[in-house]
């Protein structure tokens, strides 16, 4: 059994929890928080960052340039029904999104939905170091490895799991300041 074969799954869980948390808004504004919404458009659902541009021209602000300018309309009504804060102006041929400063009591708010967010992605990591932690003791109990191997792997195990919530961690305390900005 190589433990080492089993990063990429704890990759996975820390790349999903890096998504989530860029999708949490903070004082610095960035296209993540919008481009995964999903916008009515040909009759379809479809994610925002597949019909638009978005980029981000000043710190509280984000302008959306749709490819196809007769869909404007309709991710305009779509942002806004979002409920993500934004004021919107149409600008004819682009969306232009700013965000009011946070008040103290969002930005606790924010700060919990990060928190929630980081641990739910620390259960995820322990809950695959116990899947594997089982499968390495029954190896040890078919006689696969050794009693001494068994130890070692779960050593490494341990190791891993530690590196990546320590990664989680860096990533929320990072998050967590850029609502205090």
């Amino acid at each position: 059994m190589d433990i080492n074969a089993k990063k990429n799954d704890f990759q996975k869980i820390v790349t999903h929890v890096r998504e989530d948390l860029n999708s949490v808004r903070t004082n610095r504004l960035t296209p993540s928080i919008i481009e995964n919404l999903k916008v009515e458009v040909y009759g379809a659902k479809m994610l925002l960052n597949q019909i638009a541009n978005i980029s981000v021209p000043e710190p509280k602000q984000l302008l959306v340039e749709p490819w196809d300018k007769t869909i404007i309309k309709n991710i305009e009504k779509d942002i806004e029904t979002a409920s993500l804060g934004f004021s919107v102006k149409n600008e004819g041929n682009i969306l232009r999104l700013t965000m009011p400063p946070l008040t103290e009591e969002t930005r606790q708010k924010m700060i919990k939905v990060i928190k929630e967010k980081s641990e739910a992605g620390r259960v995820s990591l322990r809950g695959l170091r116990d899947k594997i932690k089982e499968e390495i003791n029954s190896a040890e109990k078919n006689k696969e490895i050794s009693e001494d191997e068994k130890y070692q792997l779960i050593e490494k195990l341990d190791q891993l799991t530690r590196d990546f919530t320590e990664e989680i961690n860096k990533f929320s305390q990072q998050k967590e300041g850029e609502t205090a900005l």
